[in-house]
């Protein structure tokens, strides 16, 4: 075979892969603060910023959330602690003084 031949072969196939595996182009996650978005978002935020590295409850937590323009009420950051502070989260919760408080699971 010649070169000809084979440059040819080469488009036609890298045509065939675009078509069928698409392009990379758009599939990147973006790191920034717009990565954190909805009261999940938020928490996770704050957790990447250590501020569960120590004893947190939800009066703190609310405040630190409305610091960086997350507006939620109590019951809906209670929801979403308690989401994340399951067997497999990135929290780990329990009562102290009566109340419940959320730390960064080690």
């Amino acid at each position: 075979m010649d070169d000809k031949t084979i440059n040819k072969i080469e488009v036609r196939l890298s045509r065939l892969e675009k078509a069928v595996f698409g392009t990379k182009t758009g599939q990147t996650r973006e790191t920034s603060i717009k990565g954190f978005a909805g009261l999940k978002g938020g928490l996770q935020l704050l957790i990447s910023r250590a501020f569960f590295k120590t004893k947190r409850a939800l009066a703190a937590t609310k405040q630190e959330l409305e610091k960086h323009d997350y507006h939620y009420s109590a019951a809906a950051i209670q929801t979403t602690l308690n989401r994340l502070s399951s067997r497999t989260g990135p929290l780990a919760a329990f009562k102290e003084g009566g109340k419940k408080v959320y730390v960064r699971r080690k």
